[in-house]
Order: C-alpha cells, then sequence, then structure tokens
C-alpha cells in the first residue's frame, strides 16, 4: 500500500534528507542532482509550490505502508491535457511494488481532479525497472528518444475520460 501527498511546504525537510539519502543511489541511474540542488533547496523547494499552484505540475510524496518517505511522483509540463510522468523511488523501497503502486494513484489523480486525457513518460534502456512500471500501468512504447545522452524508449498512456 502506498499513499500520496501532493507537494506543500511542510514536506521539505523530509524531502531533503530523502534526496541527500538516496543521492548516490540515484546517480547510478539518472544524472546527480549536483550540488547547487543540495544547497539551493530551500527556494528550489518554494519554487516548485509555486509551480505547482500555477497548475503547470503536480508533484507528489510517495508513503510506503509504514508512513516512511518512500519516493516521489510527478506531473510536469501540464498543458492541453496532457503531462509527463516522473517518478523515483529510494534505495530501501526499491522492488517492494511501490512504483507501480504510485503509477496507479497519480494516473488515477490525473484523471480526477487534475482533468487531464494522457500522460507520457521516458525511460532508458538499461532500466528495466522503470519500463515494467510504465507497461503494468498501461504505458504504452511509441518511439526511441535520449535520455540525458543515453538511449531510451518514449511512452504514452491515454487516461479514461
Amino acid at each position: 500500500m502506498v499513499r500520496l501527498e501532493r507537494l506543500r511546504a511542510d514536506h521539505a525537510d523530509a524531502l531533503l534528507a530523502f534526496e541527500r539519502e538516496n543521492r548516490a543511489y540515484f546517480a547510478r541511474s539518472v544524472p546527480d542532482r549536483g550540488d547547487a540542488y543540495f544547497a539551493g533547496f530551500p527556494a528550489r523547494h518554494r519554487a516548485l509550490l509555486a509551480e505547482q499552484e500555477a497548475g503547470v505540475c503536480h508533484f507528489h510524496l510517495v508513503f510506503d505502508a509504514e508512513g516512511e518517505l518512500a519516493g516521489r511522483i510527478n506531473l510536469v509540463d501540464v498543458r492541453e491535457g496532457s503531462a509527463e510522468l516522473g517518478y523515483r523511488i529510494g534505495e530501501d523501497a526499491a522492488g517492494r511494488g511501490l512504483a507501480t503502486a504510485a503509477v496507479a494513484g497519480v494516473r488515477r489523480l490525473a484523471v480526477a481532479p487534475y482533468g487531464l486525457r494522457e500522460l507520457t513518460a521516458v525511460t532508458t534502456l538499461d532500466n528495466p525497472a522503470s519500463m515494467t512500471v510504465l507497461t503494468r500501468n498501461g504505458f504504452v512504447a511509441v518511439g526511441e528518444t535520449f535520455v540525458d545522452g543515453r538511449p531510451g524508449t518514449r511512452y504514452t498512456h491515454r487516461l479514461p475520460a
């Protein structure tokens, strides 16, 4: 079981701790955020909240059954009924089905209350776990792409009306 919470100002400390604890783990599969990300985190967090308030992004934290922060899942670049899905699950929570459950949960939120009709996502070819999460949630591969210079696949998912 997972619980998604829309990003709030009071999540800042827990989110920063999560990102620090998982920095090396995430850097194995995606480019490192860099020291500036951590040094400027308070301002970045405020900027994310402003984007969310403007309706151009929907940010969520993923909590596991024990109530521990296990990841984050986001819908970004919201426009014309579409958004791009992105997610990351921390090392301690990986392999327990949390990403699959979180994507299912955010798909429901995408329909209502967000009113979206389509989600897109990308993943690198060397990330079969992410590919599995997407396909288990009804995403269909629609083409090749590059993600930070690495070969990848683009996915799309039409949401129910």
